[in-house]
């Protein structure tokens, strides 16, 4: 958990997963917070790097006064991913967090890698619709719209994740509520939108309902949709499992293996220099071969989410000294400059080696380090 200042403003960000793999950016809903994620996150968290952010003006997240725009809270999603070093992430949002995944990938192509927009429109309704809950909340509160918001929310308002979602909306500071509020009275059509798209929605929403989604399936080429039955407007406790199944079918369509991939990672790794002379000295022998390690290695294995490529190259380095693969283990420390692995850490993985395969093999495997390294 962090709190990141973007333009004297205070946002609540929180980072789970392996830093080196692919980022997942997650946006909630119009009076909640990133909590509505928590169902979702420990499997998204095995193999994406997923950050959570609490818009401007909820949960701790800071407000100001005012109206808000699409404009601007997708600009707070982007300095937040600037803030954690990250140029590019997949994008999920449910409701405003959904229109905001829209807004995203229409103005900012070159940093959004795919999207998942649920329960929600490009269009938010009439804004007489804002208009008349933005008035509620002026005069009475979060308290004044409670009923009218939870009837939207859920099927079943007992269910202790129905009564957990109403004490988020409760708690929402009325700035952020209304500047929020502000930017879907106002939202209206975004630009045109390539990357790849899954748009999800609940069966029941009475809010978002399917209409929109295939509005938006509709608009977008290539994209994909997913109607949950027996879910409304936040399918995230209410439909937890399958929202999950699906957010994850759709990342993995993003990281599919492939020999295009697995050469990218082959160069990135190895380096040009020694792939284009292997592929110099490419003959009908031992083609096929190549073909297999860099689909079914390179492109399968070193590409996976999971680990980064630096933890990787690492257990590389590990399992060949234990295994006395000079050649390939030469191979690899010369690759340490690319996969950023620290003559430090050499020395720590080398110390394993020693207790788990043998002190010659280390011994031995330590010679050939200082041979490369010096």
């Amino acid at each position: 958990m962090s709190f990141v200042d973007l333009g004297g403003t205070v946002f609540h960000v929180c980072e789970d997963g392996p830093p080196g793999a692919p980022a997942l950016l997650l946006l909630h809903s119009l009076g909640t917070t990133m909590e509505i994620w928590a169902p979702q996150l420990p499997a998204l968290a095995r193999q994406y790097r997923v950050v959570r952010m609490d818009l401007r003006g909820h949960g701790l997240s800071g407000a100001t006064a005012g109206d808000y725009s699409m404009a601007s809270l997708a600009a707070d999603a982007m300095a937040a991913l600037d803030a954690l070093g990250i140029a590019a992430a997949h994008v999920a949002g449910v409701s405003i967090g959904g229109r905001l995944c829209l807004e995203l990938a229409a103005n900012y192509p070159d940093r959004v890698l795919s999207i998942i927009p649920c329960d929600t429109g490009f269009v938010s309704g009439p804004p007489e619709r804002w208009v008349t809950r933005m008035d509620g909340v002026r005069q009475g509160g979060m308290a004044a719209v409670q009923d009218v918001v939870m009837a939207n929310w859920v099927i079943d308002p007992g269910l202790a994740s129905s009564r957990a979602l109403l004490r988020m909306l409760l708690r929402t500071d009325p700035v952020g509520y209304l500047g929020c509020s502000a930017a879907l009275r106002d939202a209206t059509m975004p630009g045109p939108i390539g990357c790849p798209t899954t748009v999800v929605v609940g069966e029941a929403d009475p809010s978002s309902p399917v209409a929109k989604s295939q509005e938006i399936h509709a608009a977008i080429p290539g994209s994909r949709l997913v109607v949950i039955p027996g879910a409304s407007h936040i399918p995230n406790f209410e439909a937890a499992g399958p929202l999950t199944a699906i957010m994850l079918q759709h990342l993995a369509a993003q990281h599919r293996p492939g020999a295009e991939a697995g050469m990218a990672v082959r160069r990135a790794v190895l380096g040009d220099a020694h792939v284009d002379r292997s592929e110099a000295n490419l003959t009908a022998i031992d083609a096929p071969f190549r073909d297999f390690i860099l689909e079914g290695v390179w492109g399968s294995v070193w590409t996976r989410p999971g680990l980064s490529r630096h933890q990787r190259s690492l257990i590389t380095l590990s399992m060949l000294a234990a295994l006395g693969l000079d050649e390939e283990f030469r191979l690899h420390i010369r690759a340490t400059a690319n996969t950023g692995v620290s003559p430090a850490e050499i020395t720590e993985a080398l110390l394993h080696v020693a207790s788990y395969a043998g002190v010659p093999r280390a011994n031995h495997a330590l010679k050939i380090v200082k041979e490369l390294l010096q």
